[in-house]
C-alpha cells in the first residue's frame, strides 16, 4: 500500500516546476487560475523570482500550494496514474493543505486563498527579529523535551517540528534561542540556526491561530476521497469538522511528522510518493525506515518512471 506525502515551506526554488509549465497546458491554466484567484502574479514570481519575495511566507506557501496541486492533477489527469488509490494522504505543516485539497476537502482557489491568509498571518504574528528556529540534530526528543523541561522558567521555547530519527525543529523568542543554543553546545548537541524570521508551529503563534479561526471557519469543508494524517496527533482525521480543529491547532502545535510516518508504517504502508519541489521529505522519510520505497515526483521523468 502506497501514501501520497506533499513538501512544506523550504522546497521553494526559483523556477520550480517550470518545465512542467512549459510542457502542459493544465500547469498553465492552473497557474492562470491562481493569478486571478490571488488577484497577484504568483506565476511570474515563482517561474522567475526575486528570490526573496518567493521566500516571504505568504508568498511561499500558496506557491508550494500551486506547484504540488499542478503535479498531482498531471499524474493523475496527463498520464492516468490514479493517485486517490493511496490509503493516506500527509502533508508536512503547509503540506497539510496540499494533501487535503489534492483528497477533495477543500477546492483549489479556496486553499489558494487560505494559504495566502495562512502565511501572513503567521509571517506577522511575531515582530521581525523576535523570534526563530533553530534545528537540532543528532538526539532524540525525550533528550530536548527532558532540556527545555529543566529550563521552563527561564526559557519560552518548543519543539515546532520532530521530523526524523536525530532531527528536530525548535521555535522560540529569539533571546531565548540564544541561551538555548548555549545549553546544547554545553550538551555536545549540535544545532544551526535556520534562516526563517518567524517562530511557527509555537505559542508566539497566537495572533495567527485568532485569524485562521475565523477563516477557516468561513470556509465548507467536503468529504475527501482519502483519509488525511493530522500533523497534530499523527494519527487519521475522522470527518471535516475534525479536519478544521486541526487545522487550527497545527498554528502553535509540534508537527509530529517522524510520528506520523511510523505510523503509516504500521498501518501497512510500504511506498511513499512525494509530490511538489523538492525532495526534503523523501529524505526525512528515509531516515526514519530505510526499508519503505520511496519516489520523489516533480519532474516529467519521475511521473514516468512511477509504478503504483
Amino acid at each position: 500500500m502506497f501514501s501520497v506525502i506533499f513538501p512544506g515551506q523550504g522546497s521553494q526554488i526559483v523556477g520550480m516546476g517550470k518545465d512542467l509549465y512549459d510542457k502542459f497546458d493544465i500547469v498553465k491554466n492552473l497557474f492562470k487560475q491562481a493569478d486571478e484567484t490571488l488577484n497577484f502574479n504568483i506565476s511570474k514570481l515563482i517561474l522567475d523570482g526575486p528570490k526573496e519575495e518567493l521566500d516571504l511566507t505568504t508568498n511561499t506557501q500558496p506557491a508550494i500550494f500551486l506547484i504540488s496541486y499542478s503535479i498531482f492533477n498531471i499524474v493523475k489527469n496527463e498520464f492516468k496514474l490514479d493517485l486517490n488509490k493511496a490509503k493516506y494522504f500527509a502533508g508536512h505543516s503547509l503540506g497539510e493543505y496540499s494533501a487535503l485539497s489534492c483528497a477533495g476537502y477543500l477546492d483549489f482557489e479556496d486553499t489558494l486563498k487560505i494559504l495566502r491568509i495562512r502565511g501572513d498571518a503567521m509571517q506577522n504574528a511575531v515582530p521581525k527579529g523576535q523570534g526563530g528556529m533553530v534545528a537540532v540534530l543528532g538526539t532524540t526528543v525525550e533528550m530536548i523535551e527532558k532540556i527545555l523541561t529543566q529550563n521552563k522558567e527561564n526559557l519560552r521555547v518548543q519543539i515546532a517540528n520532530d521530523n526524523s530519527e536525530g532531527q528536530i525543529v525548535l521555535s522560540g523568542k529569539t533571546k531565548d534561542l540564544e541561551n538555548l543554543i548555549k545549553i546544547l553546545k554545553k550538551n555536545s548537541i549540535k544545532n544551526i540556526k535556520l534562516p526563517v524570521s518567524a517562530p511557527f508551529h509555537c505559542e508566539l503563534m497566537s495572533n495567527a491561530t485568532k485569524i485562521m479561526t475565523e477563516e477557516l471557519n468561513k470556509l465548507n469543508f467536503k468529504n475527501g476521497q482519502n483519509k488525511l494524517i493530522s500533523n497534530v496527533t499523527a494519527n487519521e482525521i475522522k470527518n471535516p469538522d475534525e479536519l478544521k480543529n486541526l487545522l487550527i491547532k497545527q498554528i502553535e502545535n509540534r508537527v509530529r511528522w517522524r510520528e506520523s510516518v511510523i505510523n503509516m508504517i504500521e498501518n501497512d504502508i510500504n511506498h511513499f510518493i512525494e509530490i511538489g519541489p523538492g525532495k526534503v521529505l523523501s529524505g526525512l522519510v528515509k531516515r526514519i525506515n530505510r526499508n519503505v520505497k520511496i519516489d520523489t515526483i516533480n519532474s516529467q521523468n519521475d511521473i514516468e518512471g512511477l509504478k503504483i
